[in-house]
C-alpha cells in the first residue's frame, strides 16, 4: 500500500523526497505529493519526516 503525505501538515522541506529509493516523492507547489502509482511502500520516507506528515494510504 502506498504512502500519502498530509498537505496540511506538510512543511515543504523536502527531507521524505531524498529518502524515497524508487522517486515517488515529488515537490508540487510549496509542498511534497507522493505518486501512488511510483510509491512502493517501503515506508523509507516517514521516520524522515519532522512533522509527521506521512502515513500510509487508507482506502
Amino acid at each position: 500500500m502506498a504512502y500519502q503525505i498530509d498537505e496540511t501538515v506538510c512543511v515543504g522541506c523536502g527531507a521524505c523526497a531524498g529518502n524515497c529509493p524508487v522517486a515517488a516523492i515529488n515537490q508540487k507547489g510549496d509542498k511534497y505529493k507522493i505518486d501512488p502509482e511510483t510509491c512502493v511502500g517501503c515506508g523509507a520516507c516517514e521516520p524522515t519526516c519532522p512533522v509527521s506528515a506521512i502515513s500510509k494510504e487508507t482506502r
